[in-house]
């Protein structure tokens, strides 16, 4: 890991304007893309203005400097001026740090194996994909502010994030929106889905296939991903939205996704990662029955368990290929 960190020191110190930035393959097939550098200097600015980190922050990057939330870390560094420690990019990154530190940024994988020590951390982003409701009642009561952003690689990370915990155990409400950082725009297409404009990261508009709902023009709420919605029957089903739902009842990874059907053109399953058995599965039917929340279009037709999800290189879980 420290080797990636040296190989990007030496594309940031070379003469040309950019980088080379593969994309995780969460939302297609991984591909590398220029980045300009100054687009990352501009990024990093406005990082520091949104969650107030000033010169002389101690931040720890425990993330791979191959993609672009890795690299940003040691732009960040650079550009404001702050005190970076590195540690191996691993699923518990703080098992050996004894140290605190102001701040951080991990996947929901990370946090949910880091509960123990995250006192050590002040202020956190989370990003690489969605914090789960089980997840978030964990984070209640802590001091560390959890932030979980939304970006992406052509965005240079984060453009917008939300605070998703608060030191009172209070239960969770209704979901945040997420706010816009500094110099972004937006609009919503056709489609509903949510248009970026953020010229100091990127020349040109950014299209994106993300159903959101706008709050305001600073704020807005996700709903799911065009390219995922389910047509069973006629009803237009977002998978997001009955996983949102779902995780009140299912501790384990999981997601919803469709497959065809005779009757109703795609069928709604749930696919589970964990060991099958007769009563888990019949427990889980009965379970879902008694959700209130769910809408009879929403209840899966069928339930999987899968014992190992497929993972794309960061770590998430790649639904086409488990499928």
């Amino acid at each position: 890991f420290q080797e990636e960190i040296a190989l990007f020191f030496q594309d940031w110190l070379n003469d040309k304007d950019y980088v080379l930035v593969k994309t995780s393959g969460s939302t297609g097939t991984p591909k590398t893309i220029k980045v300009k550098k100054q687009f990352m200097v501009n990024s990093a600015v406005a990082t520091g203005k949104f969650f107030k980190l000033p010169e002389k922050t101690t931040a720890l990057l425990c993330l791979p400097a191959t993609y672009i939330a890795g690299k940003l870390m040691l732009v960040r560094a650079m550009v404001l001026g702050w005190h970076l420690d590195s540690v191996q990019p691993k699923s518990n990154p703080l098992d050996t740090v004894f140290k605190r530190y102001d701040f951080s940024a991990m996947t929901p994988f990370q946090l949910d194996n880091s509960l123990g020590r995250l006192h050590l951390i002040k202020k956190l982003i989370v990003g690489g994909g969605a914090v789960s409701v089980h997840l978030k009642r964990l984070i209640q009561g802590i001091d560390t502010k959890v932030y979980e952003t939304y970006g992406m690689t052509e965005t240079v990370t984060h453009i917008a994030a939300r605070k998703v915990n608060s030191k009172k155990n209070k239960p969770l409400g209704a979901e945040k929106p997420f706010k816009l950082l500094p110099k972004v725009t937006i609009k919503i297409d056709e489609r509903n889905c949510l248009v970026i404009n953020a010229p100091a990261v990127s020349e040109k508009e950014i299209v994106t296939n993300d159903i959101v709902e706008l709050v305001t023009y600073k704020k807005f709420l996700w709903k799911g991903r065009f390219d995922n919605v389910i047509n069973s029957g006629g009803i237009k089903i977002h998978p997001e939205e009955v996983e949102r739902k779902l995780q009140t009842l299912i501790l384990q990874r999981f997601f919803i996704a469709s497959l065809p059907d005779d009757a109703l053109g795609e069928k709604l399953v749930l696919f589970i990662e964990a060991h099958f058995s007769e009563e888990a599965l019949e427990d889980l039917k009965a379970s879902i029955n008694k959700l209130d929340s769910l809408n009879k279009f929403e209840k899966p037709k069928k339930i999987y368990f899968v014992e190992k999800f497929e993972e794309t290189h960061t770590g998430k879980v790649n639904r086409l290929k488990t499928l």
